[in-house]
């Protein structure tokens, strides 16, 4: 079985068996549901830290960056059912159920879902196509699933019809705040625009105006200063930083330290 699998093509995947601690940054263009089968899932975001274990149940928010980190059992068992509630069938169940939202969400971006047997039962009755490598599901019976999915989680949390009803554009939101919160995060300059709230052309021109360099130059000399604080201050090693800081590579790390401060930084920690 490949890892992860997909049992709904670009809707429900399903990990497995992974046999040592992986992190990678995301970007979540889609409200996404996580069943934690066996293992640990943390998510950590500018705002939120929460880790799941077996049974535990997250609800991530739409349009949200953040580091996703797997950690199997000792005996190297990890599974995870994964399903992307997309907007578009998000629009058709509150026509077809005539849902209404009566106020504007104002809760946390992720939220932790309380189990109860319903929610169990469902997790629990996917993890048969998980096993079979999606070939039993058909696209009709996924979306059904998709549908039963979201209608237990408002029946578990009434209020999550404002969270996952709300389909109004993102708004322009305070530039100089979230960088400062999100610019550790090796994604390109287009999905910061988006998370914004701005076209990429906005994004460059508020960009320079708010912090007076253009943002591949401003990221790069942001990320490089909280380098030499962390090996300075906080006397961390330069191989246990730079993924963190959005460095591709540990090598274009020291490359582009060096270029900045004429020093490598192992002279440093």
């Amino acid at each position: 079985m490949t890892n992860p699998a997909e049992i709904l093509p670009g809707v429900i995947f399903y990990s497995y068996s992974c046999t040592e601690r992986k992190e990678k940054v995301c970007f979540w263009n889609h409200h996404t549901l996580i069943f934690q089968v066996s293992g640990q899932f943390t998510l950590e975001t500018s705002a939120q830290t929460i880790s799941i274990g077996g049974g535990g149940i997250l609800l991530i928010g739409k349009n949200q960056l953040g580091t996703l980190t797997k950690s199997p059992f000792p005996d190297g068992h990890y599974e995870t059912i994964v399903i992307s509630l997309q907007e578009d069938l998000l629009r058709k169940i509150v026509l077809e159920d005539k849902l209404e939202t009566d106020q504007k969400y104002v809760g946390p971006p992720n939220i932790l879902i309380p189990a109860n047997e319903f929610l169990q039962g469902y997790s629990q009755s996917i993890v048969p196509y998980a096993h079979s490598a999606g070939g039993a599901m058909t696209d009709e019976m996924g979306i059904l699933k998709i549908k039963e999915g979201v209608k237990l989680l408002v029946l578990a949390l009434p209020e999550l019809r404002n969270f996952l009803f709300d389909f109004s554009a993102p708004y322009k939101i305070d530039l100089e705040k979230f960088m400062l919160s999100n610019f550790h995060f090796n994604v390109p300059i287009e999905k910061f625009a988006q998370l914004t709230g701005r076209s990429l052309a906005a994004f460059k021109r508020d960009f320079l105006k708010t912090f007076g360099a253009p943002p591949r130059q401003w990221l790069q000399h942001k990320r490089l200063l909280e380098a030499r604080h962390l090996l300075e201050i906080k006397h961390q090693k330069p191989s246990a930083i730079y993924l963190e800081l959005g460095f591709e590579s540990l090598s274009h790390f020291s490359y582009s330290f060096k270029k900045k401060f004429g020093m490598a930084p192992t002279s440093l920690h």
